[in-house]
């Protein structure tokens, strides 16, 4: 790493790097510099910084010292010299009568030299030129052509942007710029509409150059023949920035128009098959995009809290607590115990009229008719769907045993005896 300082001899000119030589400068600082024409007056526009020893053009010359007040003085006294140069220059060309254009004059720290700079069509001879000069300004002259671009970087102005030049602003280099920069953008041919001001294309059709040649890479040309989703095409119009084409079906009625992006046709290489020859099918199958269930776009989202609320409704209810039933003894009731029950009768249980007389530790066996009634109080409970569903199976008889008789006990007859 190297420690330099930036400065600029013009406000529109290039920056170059210089060795602070132990001096501390500050950016907006005037200083005074060494170079191959002697010392210069600049303005520093980098303080004291370091860079790697790459980006250094050996040999780098030092800064002599930061402007003095006495140097300010006299810097302002070069640059009424320089106008004063202008207005001399200009009337000893029209004396000559030479075709030459005098754009400015610069003149040295020291006063040793003048330059001139002017723009011309072809080769001028200013032999003769140079020498009025020399006598009028007693020092060394120098004429210098340029080309219209570097014109028009001294001179300044307002492009057709509306901002100023970039060349006077930012561009301390220019980039050699094409017509083609300008068809692959698309944009008009007219030289009058891609030039600027110095008559030369624009600089800044190089600014997106690179972008624009990317995007030619994955979109088909003009004109190229496609396939679609909807069948074979040819492309008539491109949209490079959105990456869009507009194409040409094929077809024997009119002619259908449709807009594609670039990611859903695929060009066909060799362009139009000959007549006879298959199509070739380079379209990929896409996978339609899933749309979601309707029921899911009509259900609000539920929170946190609606969870919960449906696991306490899914949860069965806690049975509610009996109240504790408290008797109330009324007057010539039997007393009843302190766990509310009724006391037992004296005697023990009542016969109901009717029944059989009950043996100790054997259960009396019902009568006939006891039993038919039972069971027709049995079906009478029973639900209607249940009953239905048993009487076709009373109904359907076993078949007999092949090779044997029916097994089927019978009743006897006159019914059951009571044991």
């Amino acid at each position: 790493m190297t420690e330099v300082v930036s400065v600029k001899f013009k406000n529109n000119g290039k920056a170059y790097y210089f060795d602070p030589d132990g001096n501390r400068v500050e950016a907006g600082e005037d200083v005074i510099v060494e170079t191959s024409k002697g010392l210069e007056y600049a303005t520093c526009v980098v303080g004291n910084h370091y860079i790697p020893d790459e980006k250094i053009i050996p040999p780098i010359r030092p800064v002599i010292r930061v402007a003095t007040e006495n140097d300010k003085r006299v810097a302002e006294i070069n640059r009424q010299r320089e106008k004063e140069a202008l207005v001399i220059c200009r009337q000893k060309i029209a004396e000559h009568g030479l075709d030459m254009k005098l754009v400015g004059a610069e003149c040295s720290f020291e006063g040793g030299k003048t330059t001139f700079f002017f723009t011309s069509d072809g080769r001028v001879d200013f032999r003769e030129l140079v020498k009025d000069l020399a006598s009028v300004f007693r020092n060394r002259i120098e004429l210098r052509q340029i080309g219209v671009r570097d014109e028009a970087k001294m001179l300044g102005g307002i492009g057709i942007c509306g901002r100023p030049f970039c060349c006077s602003q930012f561009l301390d280099d220019f980039q050699p710029v094409s017509t083609k920069m300008a068809k692959i953008q698309s944009m008009s041919l007219n030289p009058a509409k891609i030039s600027g001001t110095c008559g030369r294309l624009m600089c800044c059709l190089r600014y997106e150059e690179e972008a624009y040649e990317n995007l030619v890479k994955t979109v088909p040309k003009n004109g190229a023949f496609v396939e679609t989703p909807a069948g074979y095409g040819n492309v008539t119009q491109v949209n490079l920035l959105r990456r869009t084409v507009k194409v040409r079906l094929d077809g024997d009625g009119e002619d259908v128009y449709k807009t594609y992006s670039a990611d859903e046709i695929a060009a066909i290489p060799g362009g139009r098959p000959k007549p006879g020859e298959p199509l070739p099918h380079l379209l990929k199958a896409r996978p339609a995009p899933e749309e979601p269930a309707a029921e899911a776009q009509d259900e609000p989202e539920e929170r946190p809290e609606q969870y919960m609320e449906a696991e306490e409704a899914a949860q069965p209810a806690p049975a509610a607590e009996e109240p504790r039933r408290v008797s109330v003894q009324r007057e010539g009731s039997h007393p009843r115990s302190r766990h509310g029950d009724r006391p037992k009768r004296e005697g023990g249980a009542q016969k109901r009229e009717g029944s059989a007389p009950r043996q100790d530790g054997v259960k009396p066996r019902r009568s006939e008719g006891q039993r038919q009634g039972g069971k027709a109080r049995g079906a009478a409970q029973q639900p209607r769907q249940q009953r239905e569903q048993q009487q076709p199976r009373e109904q359907a008889a076993r078949p007999p045993r092949r090779g044997g008789y029916n097994r089927r006990r019978k009743p006897p007859e006159g019914g059951d005896k009571a044991k």
